[in-house]
């Protein structure tokens, strides 16, 4: 068996290949992929040379080449909007929740978004009574500040 992939060493790289390939369905920031194309070097050099230490130098310097030249463009092609997309505390600024818990005057109460509930207070010290809709101003900590609308 082990003489087998010794003869055969193109199927090692290759199930290498694959697999980095697999993982990096589940990452998406293309840094597995670029072993995956070390894999492919390596095994294209496995039908060339039979020598195993210069298959893994051409895989390590194959896999390190594809980290600086096709990874960016690989970045640049498949998430062109990623900049544009908000994130975490980003993402709630402007949304419009209900109000779940009502909000006293220069107090906290609850404001559902999503599902979600978070804390909030008015951002003139107004009361908000449930059932009201409020838009998010900013977020400090986890505590939204809110106005009527």
């Amino acid at each position: 068996m082990l003489s087998y992939f010794a003869d055969n060493m193109w199927q090692a790289w290759l199930i290498v290949s694959i697999v980095c390939l697999i993982l990096e369905l589940t990452n998406g920031d293309f840094f597995i992929f670029c072993f995956a194309v070390g894999g492919l070097g390596g095994m294209i050099t496995s039908w060339i040379i039979d020598s195993t230490m210069w298959q893994v130098i051409i895989f390590a310097a194959v896999s390190v080449l594809s980290l600086f030249f096709v990874r960016p463009v690989m970045l640049k092609y498949f998430h062109k909007k990623d900049h544009d997309r908000k994130s975490n505390y980003e993402a709630l600024i402007g949304r419009v929740g209900t109000v779940t818990d009502a909000i006293p005057a220069d107090g906290y109460g609850y404001v559902k978004i999503d599902g979600d509930s978070w804390k909030a207070h008015t951002d003139n010290g107004q009361q908000a009574a449930v059932g009201e809709k409020v838009e998010v101003l900013e977020m400090n900590s986890i505590i939204l500040t809110v106005k009527k609308i």
